[in-house]
Order: structure tokens, then C-alpha cells, then sequence
């Protein structure tokens, strides 16, 4: 059987202990904590609303909007913070192998969005040889009309640069500003049936929520 998302993230977790300095890993827990104390914004997308429309270049600049995502059935929407985040790239590996091929069943389709630029994440879809859509959201303006976008504080920012990731350069126009880690499935009238938003950065939607929200259990 294979590891669960949460179980993978754990490993990594702990090798990151282990490998990261003492300074950086001491703000990232802070930052996790803080997010943990916070919880899901109160305004915050919920199941039932309906998402305005939208229209997002894919990896290779072409637009795609929400009406097409959802033209032949529901969508599998995540939201991730970006190829850099390996927390992400987990989650998008495990979707890749354990969900998508579960998806024809549905007529479902999955689509991955994050505010890193076009070029960044054909690279994203690149290494990971991932086979489904993923979209660019310059500036998470979709994911902040969804209440689901947070600041990266200034003092997370700065240990990002000192591993040498710096937010301002691989993100559209700049922005530093990032969505918390987000599952959607939006049906055809584009009602949201199923959320799933994790304060913690480190945890995410596990395959068989996914699934059990599409069969309607």
C-alpha cells in the first residue's frame, strides 16, 4: 500500500530537522504554528457557493477558463504554493499516480493553480511529467476572491532567500503573496460540492477524501 500524503510529508519533515538550520527551521515552525492558531479565514470559500468565472493561462501561456474546467463535469481544483514547495510537489505526485487515473469515473478533470508565472510552471509540470492542467494566478487574485491567500511574513521570506528561494522572482508580477493549501470540486453550474483548506502548509487533501467527495459519500 502506498504512503499516504500525510505519512510522505512526515519523512520529509523529518529529514528537513535534520538538514536545515537550526534558525530557518525554528521560523518555519513559528510561521506553521501561527497559521495553525489562525485556522480557515471566516470568509473563506465554502461547499455550495458558486465561483465567479475565471480565466487563467496554462503552462504554455494558452487561457483556460473555468467554464472549460468544468465543461464535460466536475473539477478537481488545487491550489499549491508552488513547484519550490516540495510539501506540494508531494501532493501533486501523489494526485498524479493515485488520483487522476480514478478521475474518468467521475468525468472529472484536474487542474493544479499557483501564483508562480507560466514559464515557472511548465517547469513545475516538467519535472514532475505531470498530465494535468496547471494554470498560472498572478498576484492569487482567484485564490484571494476565494479568502483562501495569506502574506508570507518578512521574517519566512527572508530564511526562504537564505536557502536560496526568493518568492519575488519565481511568482507572476512579483507577489509575494501566496494560497493556503486548497482542494475544490466545482460541478458543472460551478457550485463548489467539496473544500478542503489547510492552515498548515505541510498537510494536505489525501486521494481517498477526493474520491469519497466525488462518490458522494
Amino acid at each position: 500500500m502506498s504512503p499516504s500524503i500525510r505519512e510522505q510529508s512526515d519523512q520529509l519533515k523529518a529529514a528537513a530537522a535534520e538538514q536545515l538550520p537550526a534558525d530557518v527551521l525554528a521560523t518555519f515552525d513559528r510561521s506553521i504554528q501561527g497559521f495553525l492558531h489562525d485556522g480557515v479565514p471566516a470568509d473563506a470559500i465554502r461547499a455550495g457557493q458558486r465561483l465567479e468565472p475565471f480565466t487563467l493561462d496554462d503552462a504554455t501561456g494558452k487561457p483556460v477558463s473555468l467554464d472549460e474546467l468544468v465543461a464535460s463535469g466536475p473539477a478537481v481544483i488545487v491550489f499549491y504554493r508552488g513547484g519550490w514547495c516540495p510539501y506540494c510537489n508531494i501532493a501533486l505526485r501523489t494526485y498524479q499516480q493515485e488520483l487522476l487515473p480514478q478521475l474518468d469515473a467521475f468525468g472529472a478533470r484536474l487542474v493544479a493553480i499557483s501564483p508562480q508565472s507560466p514559464d515557472e510552471s511548465l517547469s513545475t509540470a516538467e519535472k514532475a511529467a505531470l498530465e494535468f492542467t496547471v494554470l498560472s494566478d498572478p498576484g492569487s487574485r482567484v485564490a484571494e476572491r476565494l479568502g483562501i491567500t495569506f502574506q508570507q511574513a518578512d521574517d519566512v521570506l527572508a530564511a526562504q532567500r537564505a536557502l536560496g528561494l526568493d518568492l519575488s522572482q519565481v511568482n507572476a508580477e512579483g507577489s509575494t503573496r501566496l494560497p493556503r493549501p486548497t482542494v475544490l470540486i466545482v460541478d458543472a453550474d460551478r457550485t463548489v460540492r467539496f473544500v478542503d483548506i489547510q492552515p498548515d502548509y505541510t498537510a494536505r487533501t489525501e486521494v481517498a477524501d477526493i474520491v469519497a467527495a466525488l462518490t458522494g459519500r
